[in-house]
């Protein structure tokens, strides 16, 4: 029994635990030989004598003696003289080298000479796999009470690590932990008859595990928790043993008891009564230890304030539910996993979905779960849309165990909850979904049904209810551009029914016969969509886009399925394709589908099974649908099948050839009398001459995508619609669009000749001649009344100029120089502003949809990807240097306001444009600040509101760009610096008219400059300083009114982390919380290894007066053209005078050869002049350290650390829980971690911004 040496359970009100527990000593008379036949009477059999062929086991007194082997005396390590082998049990079990139960007996022989030094040995074994370095000795055990010896135990813990055995990465620990619970299950299982009776191995036992888990060192109580739970395990694994021995007994005793008087063994019946007896004495004390560990940590710690500790509950006693179903499976255990399903942690919900996988996959036990399943099945259902998602696969993999146990179990709306999930991104939830949906529709067949369908269908088609039950799903969930996802998730658990096309052609095409419910037109287009989905994912083997990470490989059983469902599927629609698109070719919908399918197959099988007749009748059906049709997507569709079906490696190549040249030699010539027609009638053309044209044009352009037709010479007869479109102003938009998109077609597949061949110069010159025109006609097109019209040329212009720039040389291609072309400033400025009007435009708030106008919402998502389409196209050719680079301020200047339509965009064009001239992209940065103020100014006037949201949003811009120059000042240090120089000149470029004593207009500007601060290197920001009081008079040095907060403001931006004496105040009160909030976003850490390399790179740069040029690491890139364009609508109300002579204008820095060099460079030396005393000083302060270096050097100076914004909400939520009898307190850090803590994120880093959310947020009771 648990005596009283063991802890007095506590109430979950109890925090401290520990200080109830009641000691571990014992009398001297209570250590004696557990073999002296004192107290109670051993029970059961003895321990298992050792086989004979093993060697014999020294005795612990001779392990101890000899020094061999043996693990501790009194608690001290012993050393192996042997080298360095094992001495302790968490040695032995840590290797493993020994198998678990030989190390078992081994201690199992030692706890039968000397019970006190063998359980010692188990304590510090517990000990020690808690990662603690202390070691329990012998008279701690005998004098010390277990809060005692627990706290003893705390105070050795190494500070270096807040690491331990169970959370230590890496296959030696992870195999530990297998070995660890190992020992355990091996060391009750080898006890079980005798030694855990004791009264002393399994009271001293709990009593340590229960303090141990009450403890608040969080790896005490973890590996605590995981001995007592695999304890637990090990001993309801021994009272279902016992149990099934009573029932035995009780058998045999009931079967003895029946006997006739005669023949009836008295003895026999003493002798089992005896046995039932011992059984139930010895079940009741495995029970009461049972109940010790359920009460005294299960209780406890399946709340527990750490994830691992409540995952290892929840896992454990699922396993005592299925083990012992008759003692555990009740409602009072289910209640601990029911309410953990309400976990914050994904791991604990995972566990709690598994626990209950194991007890539903039995059939048996559902009538004791059916309470638990009425009482949580609405939080399971719920669990199917958790955030993770290997939870969320886990619990409808419940669902489904449920639906198979019970199918009234579940309800309606619950099965529905479920069947929407097939069409999730992620595939495994997917595909959990869908082996719900084919269980609950699909696995359930009529026999009687069946076979009348077989009857009157033939054989061939057995699951023709079965599709239809797919067809009717599939339309009732209404997402009908997602067949093919719903096809991946039934393909693991419907395959056998999703490649019985030989019945979905049948319900196609065979009339139904009397009684028979006929398909309407919707659902045999849905049946059309999933035939084709299906077809597609036999064949090409893998997810549709979308799902998975891409294509992975094949083993060679998938290879070899692949093959042999692409032939079965080829000799089967070789025949029924041209009858489907016979009976459906007036449905353009299904005909497009059905078109889909000679892309899958195999097209060797026409020539080797001498089907060439049934090609003849496909490509008879195509070019009747070619015919009928002019719907773009039909079209393209007959276009593609007849590319497929001309490969070269096909012999029916030629077959399919000689068909495709008949069809376009028809609709050119048909083409060429249209468009004759059309031009000689002007203005006076009729419909039918307009529809005439229109549809050629439109199968020719079709044709033109996939097919070179440059020998039928439709660039000709399409220049001339537009051209005439043009002088006459009346073309009808669609002609013009079709004409634009057949030309460019041309011009690309003329090009594609010049690449593969050697072209001659009359043949460059003739495509350059006819590049250009087209080029100009597009251009022209760009002023059209017509928005489609434009927005085509716009894109060919784009594609054009992309195709035909200057990488077109790239790759060998010298040759073709002469079909370059670069855009004139005329063009550049006609394209960007066709993006300024039909791309930054404001939304129609006043159409914004109702609810339930999905087609209105729809429209607008469409127009949206059209306007990113051609924002996309214009970036690149900012990007690719195709436009110049200062074109692009007018772009990135409307980021924040157009931040959720456009902003990926915007950002990954400044990105690349920043990789390719860092210098420029800095200027053109700048630039649309310029713009945006100057903007305000329009608005507002000279003086302006600084509190108002335009200026904020102005300031936010700026803050968004200093963000994007990342963490490596070294890298951009010449960006940014010539970025604060534009800056300043931009706002001391006009004087105030008013006098020098009024600030100059733009000088707010530097407000907004000050946003970029941050990013100068230390010796960098006195360098710009030093500029800026080349701007700055006497005056304006004394003034403190708030008019000129933005000057002392940025100038103390500057000053931040170097020379505080020089910074100016403001006497009020708001300005100076302004300045002292910049002040602080100022602040940007400095590490000294850093520092010192700057520091060396700067003295490089000053290290001869002779040479001004900058750093090798640091050259400046080649110049290309600085001036800025200003917008021109701002420009023409421009009346502020002119100051382009002024030193250090614009125009200077652009033309002034000393100017070319690096103008942080130029700064340097001129400060060195200046300095030359501070220089000297530094330079004999610092002569033992850095000898070579010549140039001004600051003082050395402590680190800046900044304060860091970083959200703790998640952590203080953890802390705050309320867990009645624990509080976590983590080991303390040691100097050393506390120091790397310090080390945190830079405030401008945007990850430390973003809050880290906790997840789940229900309370767990």
């Amino acid at each position: 029994m648990i005596t009283s040496e063991l802890p007095v359970l506590q109430d979950s009100s109890n925090e401290g635990g520990v200080a109830d527990t009641m000691s571990l000593s014992m009398s001297v008379s209570e250590l004696e030989d557990p073999m002296d036949p004192k107290g109670k009477k051993k029970r059961g059999r003895p321990g298992k004598p050792p086989a004979p062929n093993k060697k014999p086991r020294k005795t612990p007194a001779e392990k101890v003696a000899g020094g061999a082997r043996g693990r501790k005396a009194n608690g001290i390590p012993q050393t192996n003289g042997e080298g360095g082998e094992p001495v302790t049990l968490f040695e032995v079990v840590k290797m493993g080298k020994s198998a678990m139960q030989s190390v078992v007996d081994d201690w199992i022989e030692s706890y039968k000479q000397d019970r006190d030094i063998a359980l010692l040995d188990l304590i510090n074994f517990f000990i020690q796999c808690s990662g603690c370095k202390g070691t329990v000795r012998i008279e701690m055990f005998r004098n010390m009470q277990n809060a005692e010896i627990i706290r003893k135990m705390t105070e050795e813990f190494d500070e270096d690590s807040g690491d331990y055995p169970l959370t230590m990465p890496g296959p030696l620990w992870k195999k530990f932990r297998y070995n660890f619970c190992e020992f355990i299950g091996v060391l009750i299982r080898q006890c079980q008859y005798s030694i855990i009776y004791d009264e002393y191995l399994m009271d001293t036992v709990i009593s340590l595990l229960t303090g141990l888990s009450d403890s608040q060192v969080r790896a005490f109580r973890h590996t605590s928790t995981l001995a007592a739970m695999k304890l637990m395990t090990a001993l309801v694994n021994v009272a279902l043993n016992l149990s099934i021995h009573q029932d035995n007994t009780q058998r045999q005793y009931e079967a003895e008891r029946n006997k006739m008087a005669g023949k009836r063994a008295n003895e026999k019946l003493e002798l089992l009564l005896q046995k039932r007896k011992e059984l139930q004495e010895n079940q009741d004390e495995i029970e009461n230890m049972m109940n010790s560990i359920f009460k005294g940590i299960f209780v406890h710690r399946y709340r527990d304030a750490i994830a691992e500790i409540r995952a290892i509950c929840i896992e454990e006693i699922g396993v005592w539910m299925k083990m012992y179903s008759d003692a555990f499976l009740n409602d009072s255990y289910l209640k601990y996993v029911g309410w953990t399903l309400h976990d914050r942690q994904g791991e604990v919900r995972l566990k709690c979905l598994k626990a209950l996988q194991n007890l539903y996959t039995n059939r048996e036990l559902f009538p004791k779960l059916e309470l638990f399943t009425n009482r949580f099945k609405d939080r399971i259902v719920s669990m199917t849309l958790d955030k993770e998602y290997d939870v969320a696969v886990e619990a409808i993999r419940l669902v489904t165990l449920i639906l198979q146990g019970s199918e009234d179990a579940l309800s309606n709306e619950d099965c529905e909850n479920v069947y929407h999930l097939v069409y999730s991104a992620h595939r495994p939830v997917a595909v959990a979904a869908g082996e719900f949906l084919h269980r609950k529709l699909f696995s359930r067949h009529d026999p009687q049904a069946e076979e009348a369908l077989a009857k009157r269908r033939g054989r061939s088609s057995p699951n023709g209810n079965l599709i239809r039950m797919l067809v009717l799903f599939f339309l009732e969930s209404e997402l009908h551009e997602h067949a093919a996802y719903l096809v991946d998730s039934l393909w693991e658990s419907s395959q056998e029914l999703l490649k019985d096309w030989e019945c979905m052609t049948e319900l196609l095409l065979e009339e139904p016969v009397q009684g028979e419910e006929v398909l309407s037109d919707r659902q045999e287009s849905a049946l059309i969509e999933l035939m084709v989905c299906t077809i597609r994912q036999a064949a090409e083997a893998h997810p549709p886009v979308g799902r998975g990470t891409g294509k992975r490989v094949l083993t060679a059983k998938e290879r070899k399925t692949q093959i042999d469902d692409k032939n079965k599927l080829t000799e089967h629609f070789i025949m029924a394709l041209p009858m489907l698109l016979s009976k459906y070719q007036a449905d353009s919908e299904k005909v497009a589908n059905l078109l889909q399918i000679p892309m899958f197959f195999d097209l060797d099988v026409y020539s080797a099974g001498r089907m060439e007749k049934h090609l003849d009748a496909l490509l008879k059906q195509i070019r009747l649908v070619v015919e009928k049709h002019i719907e773009s997507d039909v079209l393209e569709a007959c276009s593609k099948t007849y590319s497929i079906l001309c490969s070269e490696e096909y012999t029916i190549m030629n077959r399919v050839d000689i068909a495709r040249s008949q069809l376009i030699d028809e609709m050119t010539d048909r083409f060429t009398h249209c468009v004759e027609d059309l031009l000689q009638e002007g203005e006076e053309a009729d419909d039918d001459d307009i529809y005439n044209v229109l549809s050629t044009l439109k199968r020719l352009t079709a044709f033109h995508n996939a097919h070179d037709l440059t020998r039928w010479d439709l660039f000709g007869s399409c220049y001339r619609l537009l051209k005439a479109g043009i002088e006459q102003g009346s073309m009808p938009e669609q002609i013009a669009v079709q004409a634009l998109q057949c030309s460019h077609y041309s011009i690309l597949w003329q090009l594609v000749k010049m690449t593969e061949g050697a072209p001659s110069k009359d043949d460059l010159l003739a495509l350059r001649r006819v590049v250009k025109s087209f080029l100009a006609v597009c251009q022209q097109c760009l002023s059209n009344v017509n928005t489609p019209v434009k927005e085509q040329a716009f894109m060919l212009l784009c594609d054009l100029l992309m195709i035909f720039s200057h990488q077109l040389m790239s790759g060998g291609r010298e040759g073709l120089e002469p079909l370059v072309f670069n855009p004139d400033s005329t063009l550049q400025n006609e394209l960007l502003s066709f993006i300024l009007d039909h791309v930054f435009i404001d939304q129609d708030d006043e159409n914004q949809s109702m609810e339930g106008d999905e087609e209105d919402e729809a429209n607008k998502i469409e127009a949206l990807h059209k306007r990113r389409n051609l924002l996309a196209a214009f970036s690149k050719l900012i990007i690719y240097d195709i436009v110049d680079m200062p074109a692009a301020a007018d772009i990135f200047k409307h980021y924040m306001k157009y931040y959720n339509d456009y902003g990926d965009i915007i950002k990954e064009t400044l990105s690349k444009t920043r990789q390719s001239d860092k210098i420029l992209c800095a200027k053109t940065l700048i630039l649309s600040l310029q713009q945006l103020f100057n903007e305000l100014l329009q608005d507002q006037g000279p003086t302006l509101d600084r509190t108002s949201s335009h200026v904020s949003g102005i300031k936010e811009l700026a803050r968004r760009f200093a963000l994007t120059f990342g963490l490596d000042q070294i890298k951009t240090r010449e960006a940014v610096a010539t970025l604060h120089k534009d800056g300043i000149e931009f706002a001391f470029k006009y004087q105030n008219p008013r006098g020098a004593e009024f600030p100059p207009p733009n000088l707010a500007f530097l407000e907004v400059l000050s946003e970029f601060s941050s990013k100068l290197l230390r010796q960098d920001k006195k360098t710009v300083h030093s500029y800026l009081e080349k701007f700055m008079s006497e005056s304006m040095s004394e003034r403190r009114e708030d008019v000129w907060l933005p000057l002392i403001s940025y100038r103390n931006s500057l000053l931040t982390g170097g020379d505080d004496g020089d910074r100016l105040s403001v006497t009020s009160g708001a300005s100076s919380k302004t300045s002292s909030v910049r002040s602080k976003k100022g602040r940007t850490p400095v590490h000294k290894s850093k520092r010192i390399e700057e520091e060396s790179v700067d003295a490089s740069w000053l290290r001869g007066n002779d040479t001004l040029q900058t750093p090798g690491a640091l050259a400046t890139p080649q110049l290309t053209s600085t001036v800025l364009r200003e917008n021109p609508r701002q420009a023409a109300d421009t009346h502020l005078p002119d100051h382009d002579s002024e030193p250090g204008s614009e125009n200077d820095y652009v033309h002034n050869s000393q100017m070319q060099m690096s103008w942080l460079g130029q700064q340097k030396i001129e400060d060195s002049r200046k300095d030359r005393t501070a220089m000297n000083y530094m330079k004999a302060r610092n002569q033992t350290v850095r000898q070579t270096v010549r140039g001004l050097m600051e003082d050395d100076a402590e680190p800046i650390f900044e304060d860091v914004m970083m959200s703790s909400r998640g952590q203080l939520e953890d802390m705050n829980e309320e867990f009645e009898d624990t509080m976590v307190i983590d080991l303390p850090p040691s100097r050393n971690r506390r120091e790397r803590a310090e080390l945190r994120p830079d405030f401008f880093d945007s990850a430390a911004m973003i809050e880290d959310e906790s997840g789940f947020t229900m309370p767990m009771f």
